[in-house]
């Protein structure tokens, strides 16, 4: 049976190339994909761009018309589900003998919202099981019905299924669908970095994040883990079909969600790199932990060929980490890690969000003063977004902060609402010359000065609907991005 994935994304390089990097490509879809193409049947992919504000009719049309889809499946996250329910609304519309199918975390945490739109099925949880028995009562001309983690729309009524546990195996599903996603990716013969997902869920419950939520939704085991030596087995793949590949991201909230595990796999990453003229190179996330000792972490790394680390920083206040993110570790733990890391030959990213509900000035201030004084090797500054079913997002509400209809556009890059004490043209100045004031006086302030400007100058032609595509294929430039470097190194 022919299935259809639809899948949507805001920055774009361009309507035929939307995508610039493998490390876009969606887990969750490319898990459905590969494992439907184990169980015989044919799926497709369609990328449509929601920062062109309309729904692609033609590109609908065309796909539908040349591929015959009986099931079409599509995925939501938040700031997309306007965007997606339009378009599942038009081809309702147009091809109502299409079964249309949704799931995604905002579908998983909003399922009474999600099928009251034009969607016949909502998946809640992880899908790849459900959606494998889904297309075969399809392909029998059934009425899909009885099927765990779906809710079925039929007749007037809801057929709301229970839900199966957490997958406990990670290690029996196949290895994620990336040929789905190249004819959207763009120069991927160039292309050297790819990202490869190390396990599902996380152990913490920071504030912002929907995690608390979602291992809320059933039984079972919710921070799981590939096996180390399935985990290799994929990377040999990849760099199999894509010789080019020399950087893995491994893709997880945090590495050291168990230290035996993260040894074992440094191990074998070493034993690999062993195998390769070339070394491959790997970039992780992980959490800090109040005085805990990486050294031994670090030393594993530093054998396997890990470059870089990078941290949620967030906030450089102890009591806004405290009080409002839930992230208990002092301003010290992190200067020590910085430094240890470095001891390893390690590089270490911070990432850090501003415009938080509660945040004020002099906590932003904090927050450039750590950045600047643990002297990291890069870091990345978002605005805060108020994502539903995480606890900020409830302050959100109790506070009337998300009054009307408020648009989803311009996510984690532009305030939402005014915080009493940090204006929202506050919040976005200080997004914009974050890196000035935190590098000033350790790097050539002209430099710093120019990418500032140069980005606050596309942050105002962004604006321009006109303009945001070539906005958009500007900064995945490589000519583009080696300046940014140049300018902010």
């Amino acid at each position: 049976m022919n299935i259809l994935f639809i899948y949507s994304v805001y920055d774009i390089c361009s309507p035929q190339k939307p995508l610039g990097r493998f490390d876009q490509i969606a887990y969750g879809v490319s898990y459905l994909s590969a494992m439907l193409k184990k169980n015989g049947h044919t799926t497709q992919l369609l990328i449509a761009g929601s920062s062109l504000d309309d729904i692609p009719r033609r590109l609908l049309d065309e796909t539908i018309n040349s591929f015959q889809p009986a099931l079409i499946c599509c995925t939501v996250v938040y700031s997309e589900y306007l965007f997606v329910a339009a378009m599942a609304r038009y081809i309702k519309s147009r091809y109502p003998h299409i079964f249309i199918a949704v799931g995604g975390v905002h579908a998983s945490l909003n399922p009474e919202q999600v099928i009251a739109e034009a969607f016949d099925a909502v998946c809640i949880g992880e899908g790849e099981y459900p959606v494998v028995e889904l297309a075969a009562q399809l392909e029998k001309g059934l009425t899909p019905s009885g099927i765990s983690n779906f809710w079925f729309k039929r007749d007037g009524r809801i057929e709301k299924n229970p839900l199966r546990p957490f997958l406990k195996n990670l290690d029996e599903l196949p290895f994620p669908d990336r040929k789905m996603w190249e004819p959207w990716i763009e120069n991927i013969p160039r292309l050297t970095y790819a990202s490869v997902l190390l396990g599902r869920g996380c152990p913490f419950e920071c504030t912002y994040c929907c995690n608390h939520a979602q291992k809320k939704l059933t039984t079972g085991t919710y921070v799981r883990l590939r096996s180390p030596d399935n985990i290799v087995a994929e990377i040999k793949e990849v760099i199999a079909e894509n010789h080019r590949i020399r950087t893995f991201g491994l893709e997880m909230d945090t590495i050291a969600a168990n230290k035996n595990w993260l040894l074992e796999l440094c191990s074998l990453l070493e034993d690999l790199n062993r195998t390769l003229a070339e070394p491959l190179s790997f970039e992780v996330n992980l959490r800090i932990t109040p005085g805990a000792d990486f050294s031994d972490i670090f030393a594993a790394m530093q054998k396997s060929h890990f470059t870089v680390v990078n941290i949620g920083v967030e906030s450089g206040s102890e009591r806004f980490r405290r009080e409002v993110l839930r992230r208990n570790y002092s301003n010290e733990d992190i200067r020590r890690f910085v430094e240890e890391a470095h001891r390893y030959g390690l590089k270490v990213f911070f990432y850090n969000i501003i415009g938080v509900p509660g945040e004020t000035w002099d906590d932003f201030r904090q927050t450039v003063e750590v950045n600047r004084s643990c002297a990291p090797d890069g870091h990345y500054v978002y605005i805060f977004f108020p994502y539903p079913g995480t606890d900020l997002f409830a302050r959100c509400q109790e506070q009337g902060l998300l009054k009307g209809s408020w648009a989803t556009s311009g996510e984690r890059t532009e305030s939402k609402f005014a915080i009493p004490g940090f204006t929202r043209r506050q919040i976005r100045h200080n997004l914009i010359w974050f890196n000035y004031h935190v590098a000033r006086g350790q790097k050539n302030r002209y430099k710093l000065f120019i990418a500032a400007c140069l980005t606050e100058l596309l942050a105002e032609l962004k604006a321009i609907s006109w303009f945001y595509l070539s906005y958009g294929w500007l900064r995945h430039r490589p000519s583009f991005r080696r300046l940014r470097r140049f300018l902010t190194r």
